[in-house]
């Protein structure tokens, strides 16, 4: 880690203490303290176990790809980079350190760096389609649910839709329409240097161009693979969900029996997509905000309802970055070619 991204991970400590802090201003410290000893940690042990499950399901996807590059990557690796993502992910604008640092951690460990950056490349677009499959289905269950009830919100719900359905187009576009899509990028840019004419346009061209092309010659290997095509978004899928449920065992550890399994695993797709659209490292702010909102219509009680957001915060957030951090210091195996 640079020593920038050592501050940014403390300021996003310090924010959290400070969100935390703000969240329980109006809750009595008597009744925190009851819903803790009553807590059923059965249930958090089980969405503990939900999220680990999750970031094994993630390094079995790239052991799987990687075997694809006939290399024997070791389970130890693999497991690093979904741990590794989680950090930078966690103190990055919009996730936006995550893919760097799976490329590096896959380096480290023996790969590559063009085998490594194919290997991403395969997995991002497969995690992207999935994210998208689940967000339509949520839509279709729960939207009318908050529509109605937090309009605001919703319109959030819409926009990070349309972000993420106008990747996988873009991606479809570079894989079915190679052509067309280089066309329409240079036209781009050449509508942008009628406004401004500089350096900085032709090397973001340039950067863009190289990408497209990287990625439409790893687009034929995909359509050249449709069983493994399947088979690791079947993984992709089966890993959402064990993500997805979390805030479902969070929920039964405090008491809440009667919630419906479908109704919380669909606001928590929801509530992940509007996060991804908060510029703050790991959307803070906004995802105890949508969670607070969304889950109010579950718990009653303002104290249970704190601690269930700051459960589900520690468990989706706080843990990645501890796991992540613990991640970057062991030595990862080489692979055997």
């Amino acid at each position: 880690m640079t020593s920038r991204n050592k501050i940014v991970l403390i300021l996003m400590l310090l924010f959290g203490l400070a969100i935390t802090a703000f969240s329980l201003r109006d809750i009595s410290f008597n009744s925190l303290i009851r819903d803790l000893a009553t807590l059923k940690w059965g249930w958090l042990v089980a969405a503990v176990f939900s999220m680990l499950i999750s970031y094994f399901l993630e390094a079995i996807v790239v052991k799987v790809l990687l075997r694809r590059e006939t290399m024997d990557f070791p389970l130890q690796s693999a497991l690093r980079i979904p741990l590794v993502e989680q950090l930078f992910n966690g103190i990055t604008p919009f996730s936006s350190g995550g893919q760097p640092a799976q490329l590096f951690a896959l380096v480290q460990a023996g790969v590559d760096a063009g085998q490594a950056t194919s290997v991403l490349l395969m997995k991002f677009v497969v995690y992207q389609s999935m994210i998208v499959v689940n967000f339509i289905v949520a839509l279709f269950i729960g939207f009318h649910f908050l529509a109605s009830k937090m309009h605001a919100l919703s319109l959030f719900f819409l926009f990070g839709f349309l972000i993420h359905f106008a990747v996988i187009i873009g991606l479809l576009l570079v894989m079915y329409w190679y052509s067309f899509t280089r066309k329409s990028v240079k036209l781009l840019f050449k509508l942008l240097r009628l406004f401004r004419n500089s350096s900085k346009i032709d090397r973001w061209e340039e950067i863009l161009d190289e990408k497209i092309n990287n990625f439409y010659q790893e687009s034929l290997r995909l359509k050249r693979d449709g069983r493994l095509l399947m088979k690791i978004g079947i993984i992709t899928l089966i890993q959402l969900m064990f993500y997805y449920i979390v805030p479902y065992f969070i929920l039964l550890s405090l008491g809440e029996q009667h919630v419906s399994l479908l109704l919380v695993t669909t606001f928590h797709i929801l509530i992940v997509m509007v996060i991804s659209l908060f510029p703050i490292p790991g959307g803070s702010g906004g995802a105890e905000y949508s969670f607070s909102t969304i889950f109010s219509s579950f718990i009653t009680n303002s104290s249970k309802l704190v601690l269930a957001m700051l459960l589900w915060r520690l468990l989706t957030y706080y843990l990645g970055i501890l796991l992540g951090m613990i991640a970057l210091v062991v030595r990862p195996k080489k692979i055997k070619q």
